[in-house]
């Protein structure tokens, strides 16, 4: 306090000389006008010019007064504190105490000791004292105007002083303990972060070696301060206060206002403590000023002249109030933050909603520099962000303050409580629950309420009523306090004070009875609670029916009161769904209020509505508990339904973003409603549910259960929750007690990251009911960041079954390691540990090594980034000998130095299971080691990696020495060191004792040619190493390799040196030449990227001799010339080994020399000279191929990608004749012009070696050509323009050439006009096979025009025409004159005009015998006008026309008008959609068809006419149509008019009845029927019968898919028997009983006659077996020898069948045909199958898929099919061949050379390149099926290879391959020399579709679609 000051003495005079610096800076912010007014108070004052040195006028005049007297310095300092504005409060109080007046009131503030509020530069005093002190003269009026202020502001600070005293008595009145803030502890926390994160753990790239400095951790004792500490220095800034609901928020700031008042305390007490609720302002709807918020809800001040004092000083000195601002929490509205540059000064009368006038206080857009201090919840902080200068966190009580509050509660008062206190306090540090609880000092008072009824110490009813009484008194107080569950329970509230209790005389046995009834769940908890305070009510006290225990009685108190719990659990969800904590008299009924009273679930309070006027208002005792009792209304009424309980149920975080929903709830409803959901609760719910009303209560109940926990299992299978949501799922998990959830979440989870959240020992607890579910598949716990106490740790170890535990956090240092270290043993499954980003020294290095020797099983740990130096590192390494099962170490970034890794070299001699070190500077540091190490086993070398490591030459030294010492390495990595040229040399001196299997890596350490030098000498000084890689240009690589590190294993004299990027130049290569030595034995050289030039080259091609066994030499970008150039042609033909020579962009990109053994005699050796990319002038390219003329071996040239200009090409064609060597020539991609394609075309007549001409504009293009002159020649020449003079050269060339066996002239502009020149000059061309011009743009003139050709040019066989959008003409050419021709026309678009100049042609070409239009649009007249112009010669020609509408109707209508329009016409058919003409001159119809072409029997009637003039007509097929009775009909009309009908064909799709049935009789008449086709009929009883008689004069019958009964069967059957003269029966798919079949096999024994027999698919009758049958009929067929056709498709013979059958075949000597397929032939039946038909030399098809032959049956083909010369199918599909099985078949297939078609799909082995390449030996091949194989490329690409030799070829399939895009492209490139080939089929490959798109779109044949 400052001393008392005395105005009449010179004491006035030194405060001014003290104060002045101050008052200086005062007055230098006035107006001129107010330092005018001062200056006249001095003599000759008023002549100063104030506006000229100011500040030099204000010190005088100071100085004057200073020096004056007493009196006129009290005048002085009077004028000045009313003139003067901004004077800061307590400087304006003292200088007014000294100046003084008469009339002032005298105002005492209560004394205090002065107490430090600001760190600012003002030096403040918190209790100014005011004197009477009378003045010397009456002041003016003017002078009187500020003092008023003062006074009234004062008075009003001691009225709010007693205001707040006298709330604290009412409040403080219950209490159990005395409320002291330095007793009260507050951790710091940081302000403006987005989430509530506490971790503030560096980034890696922070850290590195650095000592890692500790987090402040938020909760610790490092960090905590008291309240009143924290309070310290809050004066003009936001301060805000964050705690838990019952933490004691709202009764702390109660108390801090009491201390205020009282003149202690942070505040000081000449500010103005202004108190306000949160929830008192949530009734303000209306605007209000600053003003009328602090006069008419806080405290009114009388008069409006004080207000109006008050509220000027108020603005005029914001920095003299405090505002306190509780429970933010609880406010409905959301406070707002402005950006600084937005943030105005507001008018403080200005009304404004409430929201806004306090987000006004807070932005300092009001009242700037004023103190407030706001109270929330922690998720609050969020939104003053920005606005909080300080943010602090109460901290929960600990064991100690629980212990000494519940000693106060059970003993304050009554002594005889003592023994039940230490019960209480016993069970309840014991009991999980309860302490979690107990840490809120709100909910520490429920706890003991709830032990007291646990331990059965409650008052007789009459004292309880007493108590009552009492409590009824200050209820409304305490409500006031804990309305949100806030205060600092130190209050009462209903047993806060202890109510009395019986004395306990067994209270050991006691307590232990207890323990076994304490509540195993929070929510079992809470129940508990609920019947605890049901208990208190006194009206029900002492009820003699009331069980004794716990559980029972809870259960028997909600039964008591079930009507009013339900109808108060009403009010809780109401409240909990309006966001309501706060009821008034009409939301509660009476009688529930009264109740609610009496038991104390509700307290009162009064608060103050919008107009001031108190009114009573009531909450429950704490939040928790009003969404405990709404989440029993949820379990227990069915008003609430499941969308609302849904809608209810979900996860909360304890991370908090700005657009989180604001709620005053703890957000604790879905726990209790998961824990209602257990068992245990569902009695207790069945008694609240019968009140709810509905009957079924217990099935409803364990309904809504059920839905519950439907919920949380589908929250336990969601894999996106976050750790705090996790968490809380454990907790809800816990509560529903239910272990299969349990196990569900831990199955979905393998490993629980927990980050950034603070775990609570119940958190732990949680977590341990989860994990222990997971059984011994184990589990992961990681903690990132996650604030734990050590007590945490203590219960850690009750989660079993952990094999992983990480912490991560700067948090976690030496005593956490210490307290891990005493628990880590007891994780007996633990295998990996992690204390990484932590703040781990040695000490606690040490303390973890010496438990994890107590673990044996840990495979895995990781103490990165911590500061553990060469100590720590060595204390871990210490215990690498005791942990066997050690997999790795990370010690990286811990502050180490080399000496930690010379340690960790050292262990490796006696940890002999070490694998690997990795040592990255001082950053990364890693041991690795091997598993299940074996002394006596062999295991791999391990390896060292010691990176970026400043080695000196000592240091190298000792390094070397260490590694020397060391066992065997593979692989030793020092990179990064950049040593000098000495500390290079002093490793390869130590390098040859170094033992080192695989490699050594020096990157970045070498980067001199002289240390290249020094490294290139290892090559020949140190035998073991066999290859050096070396580049001195940025990245620098180095590395040496030893004889075990080659990735291709080879000759063990061979070396490879590789010096590229390195700067070399000439004169360095006799440096590197001598440190080589004499004869080095290197196999590759790599000089590229260096600076030799063609002197260097030169330089390398003369030491090539003493090269003698290298490979290849790699010199690419060298800058070598084209001199260099000629020079390496020159070594080509002059060096025997050297091969190949490849130059790109000359020399830039590429120059490879690659040699092979020496071949000096060898002239057919192929050597390859290629220059790529390079622009080649013509006189280099005439000195480069004169230089080629010398080579002697067979030479390819390839100037592909290059530029060759017109006399480019023709130096070459000059110097061409003389390269006689020269195989072949490649400029693909090098040709752009047609004048030049055509320059090198010549070539055919400059060099009659040239074999083919391949050339395409700017792709593949190339010449071939052999060493004689060539007999004929390929060309083509393909998407050119030629036209005019081109065309005109091209003719030239072509007639001056050899014979060509095909010319390709596609996709050439050609034209009509162009396509016409090239057909006149055909005649004069010597073409052996085919031309090409698709793709011309030609149309039906040019298609014409090229059908001419079968006229003019009498060697042309045949021409294909379509014009569709895939253009397509093919003509193909014969070597002999007068040979048959065809003409094919397709999707042409055909005109009447233009059939009549085919029929011109036709009638031209007497050749021409089979014409084929396809697709053509041709219509009805335009068919029937060809066929009236068409005039067939002798030979005969056959027509088809394929339209899509020639069906039913429109068939038979076309029939009959070509059959009148054209005589010539012998057979006629229609087949789907395709007519067939045969025509000849001077013949009649002898065949009629109609198959499968939709023809109805009605329709059939105009053909009656036509049919009539046809006696001669020897066939009639109308099969596969829907004849009818109709169609019978018909049949029965004509069949009399046919005498000479020899074939009838009525064969059915679909089983049909009335035909056969209605055919029969008239098929007796029909005598000269030989051959009939009835399958696919009904025949009934009857139509058997008469078909008896007519079946033994057939000579063909078709019976197959007929069916009959079992009676006219076996009639049918036996007439078999008669048919003496059948040699075709086809008897497929029928069900034959056991008795018809041995009638056939009978019948068969008749029919010696019979060729072909059909019987494939039969099904015997249900319950019979078909085996004996079978072989019965192969028996019965051993005497017909005439058999050429046998088909016995799935009889499933297997071997007896077979073996029967081998005795048959020898006899069939005519047999062609042999179809066995689904006989389950095993594949030595097969061998004896294949030796059987050896004798069967007419053989042509052999059809044996789907079965079981093998590598066996493959190599009997060998050997048997070469002897049957005339198969041309052979399908064994679907059976198990493997690879050496497809090596004989590819024996077999190389001697069928009439072999057309061949189906190997899935045949077992992929290997099917030997198959695909002998088809090479079968010219007449048309069809290759191979797939379903899984072949890879080399399939493909051997197809590619044969499709060229198989000219005739149609179709291959490859489906379901393994083909890529490689297969793919060389397929695609062999279709151009197959003209004929028309599918490839491609699905299911491995093709992408972007690729498959493009391959198709060059080749439309190639599919890879699945149809």
């Amino acid at each position: 306090m400052d001393d008392e000051l005395d105005p009449d003495g010179d004491n006035v005079n030194s405060v001014l000389a003290q104060e002045s610096s101050e008052l200086l800076t005062i007055l230098s912010g006035q107006s001129p006008a107010v330092i005018m007014s001062l200056y006249q108070m001095m003599p000759g004052g008023a002549r100063w010019d104030i506006n000229t040195n100011r500040t030099e006028h204000i010190k005088a005049m100071l100085e004057y007064f200073r020096l004056a007297s007493a009196a006129d310095c009290r005048n002085f300092l009077q004028s000045m504190c009313m003139l003067c504005e901004n004077i800061p409060m307590h400087l304006e109080s003292k200088l007014m105490s000294l100046a003084g007046y008469a009339n002032t009131d005298v105002i005492h503030s209560p004394t205090a000791a002065p107490v430090p509020l600001r760190t600012t530069d003002v030096c403040e005093n918190s209790n100014p004292t005011v004197t009477d002190v009378k003045s010397p003269s009456p002041p003016s009026d003017w002078q009187l105007s500020k003092r008023p202020r003062i006074d009234h502001w004062e008075q009003y600070i001691a009225a709010v002083a007693g205001l707040l005293q006298r709330r604290w008595e009412r409040l403080s009145e219950p209490l159990v303990k005395e409320v002291q803030l330095e007793n009260v502890w507050v951790s710091l926390r940081t302000v403006n972060r987005g989430r509530d994160r506490p971790d503030q753990t560096p980034g890696s790239a922070d850290r590195g070696g650095r000592t890692p400095e500790p987090d402040v951790d938020y909760g610790s004792f490092e960090s905590r301060v008291t309240l009143e500490t924290f309070l310290q220095g809050c004066a003009g800034k936001v301060t805000v206060l964050v705690g838990q609901s019952g933490s004691g928020k709202t009764l702390l700031m109660s108390c801090l206002g009491q201390q205020w008042a009282c003149g202690l305390g942070p505040i000081p007490s000449s500010y103005l403590f202004v108190l306000l609720e949160f929830r008192q302002l949530n009734l303000l709807s209306c605007p209000l000023s600053l003003s009328e918020l602090l006069f008419r809800q806080y405290l009114p001040p009388g008069s409006d002249p004080k207000k109006r004092a008050i509220v000027d000083y108020l603005l005029t000195n914001p920095e003299q109030i405090c505002w306190v601002l509780d429970g933010y929490d609880e406010f409905h509205r959301k406070l707002t933050r402005q950006k600084k540059e937005q943030r105005e000064l507001l008018d403080p009368e200005k009304p404004l909603p409430v929201a806004d006038l306090i987000s006004a206080l807070l932005n300092r857009q009001l009242l700037p520099g004023c103190t407030v201090v706001v109270t929330c919840r922690a998720r609050d902080v969020i939104d003053l962000e920005g606005l909080s200068d300080k943010v602090g966190q109460l901290l929960g009580w600990d064991c100690h303050e629980i212990k000494e509050y519940v000693h106060n509660f059970f003993v304050k008062g009554n002594s005889a409580s003592g023994s039940l206190g230490v019960q209480a306090a016993d069970l309840l540090l014991t009991t999980r629950h309860f302490l979690a609880m107990s840490s809120l000092p709100a909910l520490c008072n429920i706890c003991c309420i709830c032990l007291e009824h646990l331990l059965g110490g409650r008052d007789t009813g009459e004292k309880v009523r007493e108590k009552e009484e009492k409590r009824v008194q200050v209820a409304g107080g305490r409500g006031e306090e804990d309305s949100k569950g806030g205060n600092h329970a130190q209050t009462v509230h209903q047993g806060g004070r202890r109510r009395g209790s019986e004395d306990v005389t067994n209270g050991r046995t006691q307590l232990l009875a207890t323990q076994a009834q304490i509540p195993s769940t929070l929510t079992q908890v809470y129940l508990t609670v609920i019947g605890a305070f049901l208990s208190r009510d006194p009206d029900k006290r002492g009820s003699n029916d009331m069980p004794k225990t716990p559980p029972q009685s809870t259960v028997y108190m909600l039964s008591q009161y079930r009507s009013e719990l339900c109808e108060l659990s009403q009010l809780a969800w109401k409240g909990l769904e309006e966001g309501k904590i706060l009821f008034v008299e009409e939301d509660i009924p009476q009688n529930v209020l009264t109740f609610s009273i009496r038991t104390g679930l509700l307290s009162q309070m009064e608060i103050r509505r919008e107009d001031g006027t108190p009114v009573n208002s009531y909450c429950f005792i704490h939040l928790t508990i009003q969404e405990f009792l709404a989440a029993l209304r949820i379990m227990t009424s069915q008003d609430v339904s499941d969308t609302q309980l849904r809608k209810r149920f979900s996860l909360k975080t304890r991370w908090m973003t700005k657009s989180d929903q604001r709620t005053v709830f703890t957000d604790s409803l879905y726990l209790y409603v998961c824990g209602l959901a257990s068992p245990h609760c569902t009695p207790a719910l069945v008694q609240l549910a019968r009140t709810s009303g509905g009957t079924g209560s217990q099935n409803w109940v364990q309904k809504r259960q059920a839905l519950v926990l439907k919920l949380l299992k589908n929250l336990c299978h969601s894999n996106t929750l976050t750790g705090p949501k996790i968490l809380e799922l454990c907790h809800c998990v816990q509560e529903s007690q239910d272990h299969q959830l349990a196990e569900q979440v831990v199955h979905t989870r393998p490993n629980l990251e927990l980050r950034n959240i603070r775990l609570l020992p119940n958190d732990i607890d949680a977590l341990a009911f989860v994990v222990n579910s997971v059984g011994d598949s184990g589990i992961g716990l990681d903690f990132g960041a996650c604030s734990m106490e050590l007590e945490c740790l203590d219960d850690l170890p009750r989660c079993q079954y952990v094999h992983y535990l990480c912490f991560r956090s700067r948090k976690y240092g030496d005593k956490f390691a210490e307290k891990l270290s005493s628990i880590l043993p007891k994780f007996t499954t633990l295998r990996k540990l992690e204390f990484c980003g932590a703040s781990l020294t040695a000490t606690g290095a040490a303390s973890l090594a010496s438990a994890l020797q107590n673990c044996p099983d840990v495979t895995e740990i990781n103490l990165s980034d911590n500061n553990l130096k060469d100590a720590g590192i060595e204390h871990i390494a210490d215990v690498f000998t005791k942990l066997p099962g050690l997999v790795s170490v990370l010690l990286g970034r811990n502050n180490s130095s080399l000496k930690a890794v010379d340690y960790l070299i050292g262990k490796m001699s006696s940890c002999l299971n070490i694998e690997h070190i990795h040592a990255d500077g001082m950053k990364e540091m890693t041991v690795t080691f091997s598993q299940n190490f074996d002394l006596n086993s062999h295991k791999s070398e391990p390896t060292i990696s010691l990176l970026n490591q400043k080695w000196s030459t000592p240091e190298m030294q000792i390094l070397a020495e260490s590694l020397a010492r060391c066992p065997a390495l593979s692989v030793l990595d020092l990179s990064g060191g950049q040593w000098d040229v000495e500390t290079l040399r002093t490793l390869t001196q130590f390098l040859p004792k170094f033992s080192v299997t695989k490699k050594i890596i020096l990157n970045d350490s070498c980067s001199s040619v002289e240390g290249l030098v020094i490294l290139t000498a290892l090559l020949s000084e140190c035998p073991t190493v066999m290859e050096l890689h070396i580049r001195l240009q940025s990245p620098i690589q180095v590395s040496i390799v030893f004889s075990g590190g080659r990735e291709k294993p080879a000759d063990k004299r061979s070396k490879l040196l590789c010096l590229s990027c390195c700067g070399l130049q000439p004169a360095d290569l006799e440096k590197v030449w001598r440190s080589l030595g004499t004869s080095p034995d290197l196999t590759l050289l790599d000089l590229s990227s260096n600076c030799l030039g063609n002197k260097g080259l030169r330089k390398l091609l003369e030491v090539l001799p003493r090269l003698s066994i290298i490979q290849e030499i790699n010199a690419r970008n060298n800058e070598i010339s084209m001199e260099g150039v000629v020079m390496l042609a020159g070594a080509l033909c002059s060096h025997n080994n050297l091969t190949q020579i490849h130059i790109s962009d000359g020399g830039r990109e590429q120059l490879t020399l690659k040699f092979c053994p020496d071949k000096s005699d060898d002239k057919q050796q192929l050597k390859m000279f290629r220059i790529n990319n390079s622009s080649l002038l013509p006189n280099n390219m005439t000195t480069l191929c004169r230089r080629l003329v010398q080579c002697r071996s067979h030479l390819e040239l390839d100037l592909s990608h290059s530029s060759l200009t017109d006399t480019a090409i023709e130096n070459l064609l000059k110097v061409l004749p003389k390269m006689t060597s020269l195989r072949r020539l490649n400029v693909s991609h090098s040709i752009t012009s047609t004048a030049e394609a055509l320059m090198l075309l010549s070539c055919l007549t400059v060099s009659k070696r040239a074999t083919s001409v391949e050339l395409r504009p700017q792709t593949e293009a190339f010449l071939h050509f052999e060493s004689v002159k060539a007999e004929h020649a390929s060309c083509r020449l393909t998407h050119f323009d030629l036209k005019g003079d081109s065309l005109d050269r091209l003719l030239e060339i072509l007639q001056q050439g050899p014979p060509l066996s095909d010319l390709d002239l596609s996709s050439n502009r050609l034209a009509d006009e162009g396509v016409k020149r090239f057909l006149d000059s055909l005649p004069n061309l010597k073409i052996t096979n085919y031309v090409i011009l698709s793709n011309n743009d030609l149309t039906q003139q040019g298609l014409l025009e090229v059908a001419s050709t079968l006229c003019t040019c009498g060697n042309v066989s045949g021409a294909e025409v379509s014009l569709a959008a895939e253009e397509r003409c093919l003509i193909w050419f014969t070597q002999y004159d007068g040979c048959e021709k065809t003409l094919s026309i397709r999707e042409s678009s055909l005109e009447r005009g233009h059939l009549v100049r085919l029929a011109e042609i036709v009638s031209a070409c007497p050749s021409l015998t089979k014409l084929e239009f396809k697709n053509n649009l041709l219509q009805s007249d335009s068919i029937e006008d060809f066929v009236k112009l068409l005039n067939s010669s002798e030979r005969g020609i056959s027509v088809s026309f394929e339209e899509g509408w020639i069906r039913s109707e429109e068939a038979v209508s076309l029939v009959c008008r070509c059959l009148e329009l054209n005589g010539n016409i012998y057979t006629i058919r229609v087949h789907q959609t395709t007519l067939h003409l045969s025509l000849m001159k001077s013949t009649e119809l002898t065949s009629v068809s109609l198959v499968d072409c939709a023809v109805e029997g009605h329709q059939l009637t105009s053909m009656t006419s036509i049919i009539q003039k046809c006696p001669l007509l020897t066939e009639l097929d109308i099969s596969h149509n829907s004849l009818g009775i109709e169609g019978a009909e018909f049949l029965c009309s004509v069949l009399p008019l046919l005498p000479n009908l020899k074939s009838l064909g009525i064969g059915s799709k679909e089983p049909c009845l009335t035909v056969v049935q209605k055919l029969s009789e008239a098929l007796l008449q029909a005598t000269a029927i030989q051959c009939l086709n009835l399958s696919g009929h009904v025949i009934d009883d009857t139509a058997a019968q008469i078909m008896t008689t007519v079946l033994p004069r057939l000579r063909l019958l078709d019976l197959s898919h007929c069916a009959w009964s079992a009676a006219g069967g076996l009639q049918l059957i036996k007439a078999l028997g008669e048919c003496v003269s059948l040699e075709g029966l086809c008897l497929d798919s029928l069900q034959l009983n056991e008795k018809s079949m041995m009638c056939l096999a009978q019948a068969l024994k008749n029919i010696i006659s019979i060729r072909s027999f059909k019987i494939n698919k039969i099904s015997t009758a249900p319950g019979q077996s078909g085996a004996n049958g079978l072989l019965d009929l192969l028996t019965a067929m051993e005497g017909l020898t005439r058999m050429e056709e046998i088909e016995l498709e799935g009889w499933r013979m297997a071997d007896r069948g077979i073996e029967q059958l081998t005795r048959v075949l020898p006899v069939w000597t005519e047999l062609r045909k042999v179809s066995l397929p689904k006989n389950l032939i095993g594949d030595e039946s097969g061998d004896k199958l294949l030796e059987a038909l050896n004798s069967c030399s007419h053989l042509e098809e052999l059809h044996m898929a789907t079965n079981s032959l093998g590598d066996l049956t493959a190599a009997r083909m060998a050997l048997v099919l070469p002897s049957l010369t005339r198969i041309s199918v052979l399908d064994i599909s679907d059976n198990s061949i493997g690879y050496e099985g497809s090596v004989s078949l590819s024996r077999a297939i190389m001697c069928m050379k009439n072999l057309t078609k061949i189906h190997l799909t899935s045949v077992g082995t992929p290997e099917l390149c030997a198959v695909a390449a002998s088809l090479t030996h079968c010219p007449l091949i048309q069809d290759v099926g191979l797939g379903w194989n899984n072949c890879e490329d080399k399939v493909a690409v051997e197809l590619a290879k044969v499709i060229p030799f198989c000219q005739k070829l149609t179709r291959i399939d490859l489906e379901s391959n393994n083909v890529s895009g490689v297969g793919a492209e060389a397929l695609v490139r062999a279709l151009k020399s197959c003209p004929a080939l028309q599918l490839i089929r491609l699905w299911r490959n491995k093709v992408p579709p972007s690729e498959a798109h493009r391959l198709s779109l060059r080749d439309r044949r190639l599919n890879f679609s699945p149809t």
